[in-house]
């Protein structure tokens, strides 16, 4: 199929009935929504989102333990996405503690090499940035170095969202990024229609119509539909590190109760980089207590536009929510590009 058009013509002659797939991307999101795609699907064929967004996942329980540091004195480095994220005692943003935005690890590790205070970096992410904090424990950081590990696997949470039934999904479109790195070999445990696809509007057509053929065929597998960045194996070297410097964990994920080997925790040999550790400090989890419905959002079974709060009490100037924070969060694609539902 050579373009959109193409695509979308074939689309609408093998949709003959109401399909719903998740895809687990805020770039998939983004994607979508700028480009007003889920006005031209075909009607009865419905795409949402999944917990894929680092920031919006990342419990409540871990921005305290970030607010925590802070007030210990140490020099927080983070992404941007989560100076907003509200905590039970405010944000990064509004801690008053030396909180430093920046564009990865290496250069929280340069702020440790030129200070002498604690420097402790929000280690956050899925499988496409854990390899460069790997990497960075390798080199041997500076002893006032340390990170707040907050990183998640996607397929554990698949599994946990296949097993629940919650949303009634009829297959996933796997996030390429992660398939980059990870590859996705790991996904061929779930028997549902799964498709690895990129993140051009052609590209997400493209999937979902090899969805609904696997569908319509009565097939179960995992294809690959973004060939030009993704390989089944992924990146053997970036995974080998991971697993050199980190093992799985459960962990709780926002939203979602404690998923087992979702997370990943620095091994034994790498535990003076674990700030946890180093300044006793206990992530704990936290009882929702507000209007907002992120949680159902990341769980494919409500749209933004279903809270209550959403372009009201909660806006990308004043969110309430991680879903309106993050860049990556639905709340904040929608809001930005004023999605509706079709």
């Amino acid at each position: 199929m050579a373009g959109g058009s193409e695509i979308k013509k074939a689309l609408d002659e093998i949709v003959d009935r109401e399909y719903t797939f998740m895809h687990i991307c805020g770039t998939h999101e983004a994607a979508i929504a700028k480009s007003g795609l889920r006005s031209i699907l075909p009607k009865g064929l419905k795409i949402v989102m999944g917990p894929g967004c680092p920031v919006c996942i990342t419990p409540q329980g871990e921005i305290d333990a970030a607010l925590e540091l802070a007030e210990k004195g140490c020099i927080i480095a983070t992404y941007g996405d989560l100076m907003r994220v509200p905590g039970t005692k405010g944000s990064l943003d509004s801690c008053g503690g030396d909180v430093r935005v920046v564009q990865g690890v290496h250069k929280a590790v340069e702020i440790a090499k030129e200070t002498d205070k604690e420097v402790v970096f929000i280690s956050v992410g899925f499988e496409t940035t854990a390899p460069t904090v790997a990497a960075a424990i390798l080199t041997n950081p500076p002893d006032n170095f340390s990170i707040l590990c907050s990183h998640r696997f996607v397929p554990p949470a698949m599994k946990f969202l296949i097993e629940q039934g919650e949303a009634s999904l009829d297959g996933f479109m796997l996030p390429g990024h992660v398939c980059v790195v990870a590859g996705y070999e790991m996904y061929e445990q779930f028997h549902i229609p799964q498709v690895v696809a990129g993140f051009e509007p052609e590209d997400i057509l493209l999937g979902l119509y090899m969805l609904v053929k696997q569908v319509k065929e009565g097939r179960a597998e995992v294809e690959n539909a973004y060939p030009r960045a993704v390989v089944r194996e992924g990146n053997k070297k970036a995974m080998q590190m991971v697993y050199k410097v980190f093992e799985p964990c459960d962990v709780e994920w926002r939203g979602f109760p404690v998923i087992p080997d979702s997370g990943l925790r620095l091994k034994e040999e790498f535990g003076k980089y674990d700030a946890l550790k180093k300044f006793g400090v206990e992530v704990k989890h936290v009882e929702k207590n507000s209007a907002c419905i992120c949680d159902k959002v990341l769980r494919g079974i409500s749209d933004p536009t279903d809270c209550k709060l959403f372009g009201k009490a909660c806006t990308p100037k004043n969110p309430v929510g991680p879903c309106m924070v993050s860049h990556e969060g639905a709340c904040r694609i929608w809001a930005l590009y004023n999605e509706k539902r079709y």
